[in-house]
């Protein structure tokens, strides 16, 4: 049997590009999941993972889709290979259960582990960077102006929060949180 499997970081991001590919590769079963790769515990992939066996190919399109770690991603294939699974990294080729293989696996898992460090290394430093301007603000900016929501607020007090939706396009979600944010101050 041929299982794939794909998995993106966060619940915006689209999963429909890896499963067309695994799809493409023949897999017969696709287990995917919205879940951070930098946590273990994927649940789909541990419940791939214990339905493998001997005989059975496991395909992922990256390197990162398996694992984030070089240690990770070297306990995983060590007891895949003692079952007798294949391994199918489709951007890398199939990973032989030889010294070669085994090598050229170890040195790529090293190199995904080490971009997602460096990722992660400029990440915090742009934070840094960006923490010493005074008009510095953590997280997403606002998707609509004071004004805005001011208009908005307004036009709530003869209209309801779906026709307020419809006028402005601000979200009775928002709408509700500036209301409560107003009410406060």
């Amino acid at each position: 049997m041929k299982y794939g499997y794909g998995r993106v970081s966060t619940v915006g991001q689209d999963l429909e590009a890896q499963i067309q590919a695994l799809e493409a590769e023949g897999c017969d079963v696709i287990y995917s999941e919205k879940f951070t790769g930098t946590k273990a515990d994927r649940p789909e992939f541990q419940r791939l993972l214990s339905k493998l066996e001997t005989g059975d190919s496991l395909v992922v399109t990256k390197l990162d889709r398996f694992a984030r770690s070089t240690s990770e991603a070297l306990a995983i294939v060590k007891e895949l290979f003692e079952r007798g699974v294949r391994i199918h990294v489709l951007n890398m080729g199939v990973i032989e259960d030889t010294p070669t293989g085994r090598l050229t696996f170890t040195i790529f898992s090293a190199f995904a582990e080490f971009e997602r460090d460096m990722i992660v290394e400029r990440t915090q430093e742009g934070k840094a960077i960006a923490k010493q301007r005074d008009d510095f603000r953590e997280g997403r900016p606002n998707k609509y102006s004071r004004k805005q929501i001011e208009h908005a607020l307004e036009l709530l007090k003869t209209n309801s929060y779906k026709q307020v939706e419809a006028l402005t396009g601000i979200s009775k979600s928002t709408l509700i949180r500036a209301k409560r944010k107003q009410s406060v101050e």
